[in-house]
């Protein structure tokens, strides 16, 4: 209470609801009880977690108000920006908020710097500086909004702050699109706690009513509150997610020596319009790309180099993965031919194919393609295995080489670098065969990792048997052929 008895203008972060608190209330209402634990097909590069959740508040109100540990303010790089999150912070904060930042002597865009909070509620301030955004430089802006942000949380965690309050960071001032920011910013913070969790208590985020729709549209893509909502949330993630941190990756930069030396990159106004609608779109699909006709005679003709073929493939991919993730493949999953389990005896995640289940004369194997992509492209950052039962498959259900050989083609390069084993369950003589012309003649690379199960106590001998989620007709033919899977494991105790 104020001296006059009047209520404190200030919030306390402990008094807002929590992020999952609302959708929890609202289950409730419905008859449903959030889903704690399901059988999921697809996995988000972002999970569900309900630890992390708790820690998320979505508050419609000024920053300068919340009562925490630290509130961040967005200005400009002598620290004198005229906002509406400034003034307000300005205000509040009184007089002795400009003599501290006049010692300070600016902050460069990206970086965070720290003062009192002084007659704020809050005890410190967090000041950082948004880029200016202009469409020609979208990489470099998004770089630097990440470093404010990925700045802030750092620099909290340093000085063991309990809570914080973000404002917006990205100003209208600063031209700086309030989704594509958005995403920046709530991928970063999701990417900080997944690490860095235990440091903090609570993230507000401080929205304007403005800015509040896109935050609640966003939301649930990063910090899903039920793995339905996960689930349904996986086809509207962008295609860049940045890498383990949230940061933006930056294609690799390559140098350029021009056919005409002396001449000056801007005398040909095509070059430069060139250049300006290369930045057209956010996607590689929706850039401008280079003569394709003459990429492909080149690499004929052997002239494009090691890096440039690369950078070829990781567009098509990114094709591939963009179509993927706006496509309906409810009906390829459905089908329930590829899911994770568990993890190996090394720790590795164990990606499950059901052979019987693909019936390949059926269904459109573009889009069984497309499935693969959405399901495995965060699934192959890390080392996995894969575990493919042939049992009990008819010709309805072989996949065929040439299917086979697009998809090891199309697939970026982490999936062939960090596969470390494919079991190949309950073959037969023609499979083998087929599978050994296919890896010597076909594909390169991959025979080595190929491991025939003849039976499911060989395959427990990599992965424990709770680790692994086995469809029922697999136990059935592997106890008729080779006898009951569980005679040499002692039953478990909770059976």
């Amino acid at each position: 209470m104020d001296p006059l008895g009047a209520p404190s203008q200030f919030v306390d972060v402990d008094s807002l609801p929590g992020w999952s608190d609302a959708y929890e209330a609202k289950q409730l209402d419905c008859h449903q009880s959030p889903v704690e634990k399901a059988q999921v097909d697809v996995r988000s590069p972002f999970p569900y977690r309900k630890d992390i959740n708790e820690k998320i508040i979505l508050w419609k109100g000024d920053v300068a108000l919340l009562n925490c540990t630290a509130i961040v303010n967005t200005s400009n790089e002598t620290l004198t920006d005229k906002n509406p999150v400034s003034e307000s912070i300005f205000m509040h904060a009184g007089p002795d908020l400009k003599d501290e930042l006049q010692k300070l002597k600016g902050c460069r865009t990206g970086e965070a710097k720290l003062t009192k909070g002084f007659s704020l509620a809050a005890r410190f301030i967090i000041h950082t500086v948004g880029p200016k955004y202009k469409s020609r430089y979208r990489t470099a802006a998004e770089s630097s909004l990440y470093s404010c942000y990925r700045n802030v949380l750092q620099l909290a965690r340093e000085q063991a702050m309990c809570s914080i309050g973000f404002c917006v960071i990205n100003t209208l001032k600063r031209c700086y699109p309030l989704e594509d920011a958005t995403h920046i910013a709530l991928r970063t913070v999701r990417r900080f706690l997944e690490v860095h969790g235990e440091t903090l208590e609570k993230v507000v985020f401080a929205v304007s009513e403005l800015e509040e729709a896109t935050y609640q549209k966003l939301l649930p893509l990063y910090f899903p509150r039920s793995l339905e909502e996960e689930v349904r949330s996986l086809p509207y993630l962008p295609a860049d997610i940045g890498n383990a941190e949230g940061e933006p990756v930056v294609p690799e930069r390559q140098i350029r020596i021009t056919e005409k030396p002396g001449v000056p990159d801007d005398a040909s106004d095509e070059e430069g319009l060139e250049a300006d609608l290369s930045f057209i779109g956010s996607h590689a699909f929706a850039r401008m790309e280079g003569d394709v006709d003459k990429q492909r005679r080149l690499i004929l003709q052997g002239q494009l180099s090691e890096a440039a073929l690369q950078k070829q493939h990781q567009r098509n991919y990114n094709r591939w993965l963009c179509q993927a993730r706006a496509e309906d493949l409810s009906d390829i999953a459905s089908l329930k031919a590829l899911y994770q389990t568990g993890v190996d005896n090394c720790g590795r995640t164990v990606m499950v194919v059901v052979g019987r289940n693909i019936p390949v004369t059926l269904i459109d194997m573009e889009k069984a393609l497309l499935y693969f992509i959405h399901v495995m492209d965060h699934i192959a950052v890390k080392e996995y295995v894969l575990v493919y039962f042939h049992t009990l498959t008819n010709d309805y259900n072989q996949l065929d080489s040439n299917f086979l050989k697009k998809l090891y083609d199309v697939v970026d390069a982490k999936y062939k670098r960090n596969l470390k084993a494919l079991y190949f369950v309950h073959p037969t003589f023609r499979s083998k065969v087929s599978a050994w012309f296919f890896t010597t003649f076909t594909v390169s690379g991959l025979k080595d990792k190929i491991h025939y199960v003849e039976s499911l106590q060989q395959l427990f001998t990599a992965i424990p048997p709770e680790q692994i989620d086995l469809p029922p007709f697999v136990l059935e033919y592997d106890a008729r052929e080779n006898g009951p899977y569980y005679s040499s494991y002692p039953p478990s105790p909770d059976l």
